[in-house]
Parts: C-alpha cells; sequence; structure tokens
C-alpha cells in the first residue's frame, strides 16, 4: 500500500481505528524521532486491540487452542512522529485464506491525521498441531466488524 492508496478523508477511511498511542521517550532514537522499528510493536498493539474488538482476544485464543503467527510485515514510512504525539492506527482484513489473513494497518498522527507510517502484515494460524484453519466463528466477526468484506471469505 502506498500513500496514494490512502483515504485523504478519515471520515471515509476503510480503517478502523482501534489503538491510540503517545510516543514515549522510549521509543524515539538519537534524532529525536521514533525509532523505526517500534512501528512493527505499533502494528502488534493493534492487532492485539482489533482481536479484543472482535471478541477474540488472545486468552480467549489460547484457550481454543489457537494462536495467529506473524510470518511476514513491510511498512513504509511517510512522515514522523515525536516524544509525546499522540498516533491513532487503524486496521482492516484485507484477505483471509485458508490458513493465514493479511492485514492493512496505517498510523496517523491524531492532531492532523497525517500519516507517519502504513503496511501489511500477514499471520497464520496456528493450532496444537501447526497451521489451521482461521476458525469459521472468526471470519464472521471480521466481516460484520468491517464495513469491507475481506478477500475471500
Amino acid at each position: 500500500m502506498d500513500a496514494d492508496d490512502l483515504p485523504a478523508d478519515p471520515a471515509d477511511d476503510r480503517f478502523h481505528y482501534v489503538f491510540e498511542n503517545r510516543v514515549r521517550y522510549a521509543e524515539t532514537d538519537a534524532q529525536a524521532i521514533v525509532f523505526y522499528g517500534e512501528y512493527v510493536t505499533f502494528q502488534d498493539e493493534t492487532f492485539s486491540e482489533l482481536l479484543r474488538r472482535l471478541d477474540f482476544p488472545y486468552t480467549e485464543l489460547a484457550a481454543r487452542g489457537l494462536d495467529f503467527h506473524v510470518v511476514h510485515t513491510e511498512l513504509d514510512y511517510h512522515s514522523f512522529a515525536e516524544f509525546d504525539d499522540e498516533l491513532r492506527n487503524g486496521f482492516r482484513v484485507a484477505a483471509i485464506r485458508e490458513s493465514s489473513a493479511d492485514f492493512e494497518w496505517v498510523c496517523r498522527q491524531a492532531a492532523d491525521d497525517r500519516v507517519v507510517a502504513s503496511g501489511t502484515i500477514t499471520h497464520v494460524a496456528v493450532g496444537e498441531d501447526g497451521p489451521t484453519r482461521v476458525p469459521d466463528d472468526f471470519r464472521e466477526a471480521v466481516v460484520a466488524f468491517q464495513d469491507e468484506p475481506p478477500e475471500p471469505v
């Protein structure tokens, strides 16, 4: 996803903004901006919050003998964030396949809605014996939550 693919108006956005954070000093580098690797943590926190909103928190997944493992992530940096900036992180499920799902993520400055970073993450559903089918109730929860269903469901 590049910056041209991102909606300009958050009211028309495809993303659900499920995680907000204030940049901590420890997340900045010697240039006093967010260290690039911290955005992977922001992606992960946003995914965890999305699971909560779908009523699939990690504790429930673990009780079912299920987990989601990250197998791929990509990030694009569009601008920067500094210590104490407030950020809004949005997520959407782009695709659900047999045992994996692709997610799109965007991080914006809360003050002016400027895109700071965006990316994609692929998770694989893993059960006790390795990769497993993404549960039907998870698929149904995603469709109910998102305005635009993922491809293919």
